[in-house]
């Protein structure tokens, strides 16, 4: 399947997500931070990435933008999650660049669906 890698900040997240996403037989690669993720992605290329949005200094909607408009990481499709639910908190992580949004908790179904439609069916 897809190596993913999921950037969060809260361990506990982490291992829900990599739990969802091993059971479907992704690879799975962990950052806890958007720096962290900006300084890993160029070399460990992961198909995609999960992408938290509240995290100290780089957060996940900059992040994100700094990904989508990098041409060597501009293909990579981002799924965002995050705790808000708000319509406008979607449309601003579309805005920066995810494929995806999906809001915590995070049922199983939801996220795996929304990885595969950022994965282009994969």
């Amino acid at each position: 399947m897809a190596r993913v890698m999921i950037v969060d900040d809260s361990p506990t997240d982490v291992h829900n997500i990599k739990s969802i996403l091993t059971k479907a037989g992704h690879a799975v690669l962990e950052a806890s931070s958007g720096q962290d993720a900006l300084d890993r992605i160029k070399s460990e290329r992961p198909d995609a990435v999960i992408m938290d949005v509240v995290m100290p200094g780089v957060n996940g909607f900059q992040a994100t933008r700094m990904l989508s408009k990098d041409p060597s990481t501009a293909n990579i499709p981002i799924v965002v999650i995050s705790s808000k639910n708000q319509e406008s908190d979607r449309m601003w992580a579309l805005r920066q660049g995810a494929k995806e949004y999906v809001t915590k908790p995070i049922k199983e179904s939801d996220l795996l669906g929304k990885l595969s439609q950022a994965l282009g069916g994969k």
